[in-house]
Parts: structure tokens; sequence; C-alpha cells
């Protein structure tokens, strides 16, 4: 699977598109494309067919342009997908109106983010360890803090529950994009796989030898009905990780500690 870098082209070029502060024209006819036409084709191409799929070549041919014309507005392949990272955080909803407080903000913010990335699978091909500034993104991050603003947590603390919640919701999303697409390539269900492979194993290998790991995975087996169930393991996991946040702040903490 094809992994790309988040803030690998021109940092400058990056940044004038995001902020779409990029020079324009000034004469002669008027331009045949927008950035955001662009940037549209770019994201529909990576969702129907993967990152590794993605060139500006492809882009062009969607656009029905030659592949130079999209230079004239984006210079790289590579800004052009800090600029979809930046679109697609646009889709996630702030969680200042959910009711029930920071707990609840907190499941709002890992769900929301666990659909993005199950809309947008291509995004989990993408290492943002340097994030596009983007005002998509910095919004989704002031937003994301909110939902703890104020619960007793220094600015630290904030800024660390809001990394291991994201991350969270990344990683389990990871799990069950790859779950379907496992089954998309293969063309068989998990069902099917394990009909195929339990009659050959139960000759191969002793339960006996493994008393925890058969007795654990079979209750498990049964109830998913599939080697791995990733959206109980989010929901399971989630709130674990909640339980965890709860009990930070009901710890004794020193005085002014927040």
């Amino acid at each position: 699977m094809t992994t790309e870098y988040s803030g690998s082209g021109d940092p400058r070029r990056s940044l004038e598109l995001l902020w779409n502060a990029q020079a324009r024209p000034r004469r002669g006819p008027k331009p045949r494309l927008t950035v955001d036409a662009i940037v549209r084709a770019a994201i529909a191409v990576a969702d129907a067919e993967g990152l590794e799929a993605l060139s500006m070549r492809r882009v062009a041919d969607e656009l029905g342009v030659a592949t130079m014309t999209l230079y004239t507005y984006v210079p790289s392949k590579a800004e052009l997908i800090d600029v979809m990272l930046d679109r697609a955080a646009g889709e996630l909803t702030p969680a200042d109106a959910v009711p029930g407080g920071w707990r609840a903000r907190l499941e709002h913010i890992a769900r929301d983010n666990w659909a993005l990335y199950h809309r947008h699978p291509w995004l989990l091909q993408v290492a943002a360890v340097r994030p596009p500034m983007g005002p998509n993104l910095l919004a989704k991050y002031e937003f994301e803090l909110r939902a703890v603003e104020g619960v007793g947590l220094t600015d630290l603390e904030m800024d660390a529950v809001i990394a291991l919640v994201t991350g969270f919701a990344q990683s389990s999303a990871r799990v069950s994009v790859n779950a379907a697409e496992a089954e998309r390539r293969s063309g068989i269900s998990d069902a099917e796989w394990w009909a195929a492979i339990a009659p050959v194993l139960e000759t191969l290998s002793d339960p006996a030898a493994y008393p925890l790991g058969s007795r654990v995975g079979t209750a498990a087996g049964q109830e998913y009905n599939a080697a791995v169930a990733p959206a109980r393991a989010f929901e399971f996991g989630l709130q674990r990780i909640l339980d965890g946040i709860e009990g930070l702040l009901t710890q004794d903490r020193p005085k002014g500690h927040a």
C-alpha cells in the first residue's frame, strides 16, 4: 500500500494553496480550472481507487485537460495531497453542541474521525507527521480542544488527550478499512475464509497446547463470526480510554494544576 507524507512539497506553495493565496493570472483568457475543482477530482480518484492511483496525469484525465495544465494551479502531487487533507478535515463537525459534557464531546470527536476515515480510506495512507497548516485542520484542532477546555486539564494534557482520542480513532479505523479491503481483494468473506482453514488447522495443531487461545479465540470467533470485530473493538476501546481520562480528572491533583 502506498504511503505518502504530508508537508513533503514546497511549504510556501502549499500554504498559498491552503489559504487560497496563490498568485492568479491578471491577463489572458479566463482560467479553465480552479484549485477547488482539481482537489475535488483528486479526492474522487483517491476515494474510488486509493492513493496509489493518484497522479497529476490521472487527475488531468478526470478533468479532461492536459497534464501540464494542472501545473498552472498546483505545482506537484505533494502540495495537492496537503490540500486534500485539509479539505477532508473540513467535513468534521464541532462537538460544542453535543449534550453530556466532555465525555460525550470526546465520543463525538472519535466517532466523527472514525467515519471520516471510512469515507476517505486514503487518509490512512498519508503520514501527516507534518500536518498541513490549512484553515480546516487548524479549525479541527481548535474545536477538538474546546471539547476539554475548562475541565481541569493543563494545556499539555489537553493536547495529549486530543492526540490520544484521535489517534485511537485512526488506528481503529485502519483495522476496519484493512479488514474490508482484505475481503474485497480476496473475494471471500471472513466466514468463508475460516471455513476453509479450520479443518486443516485442526489436523495440524493441538488445542491443548494453546488452552487460553483456543478457549478465548473460540468464544470470540463464535461471537464475531470473524477473526476481528473492528467496530466492536473501537467502541470497547473508546469507552476504556474515556474511563482513563475520567480517572485523571478525578484523581487528587496539585492545587493550581489546571
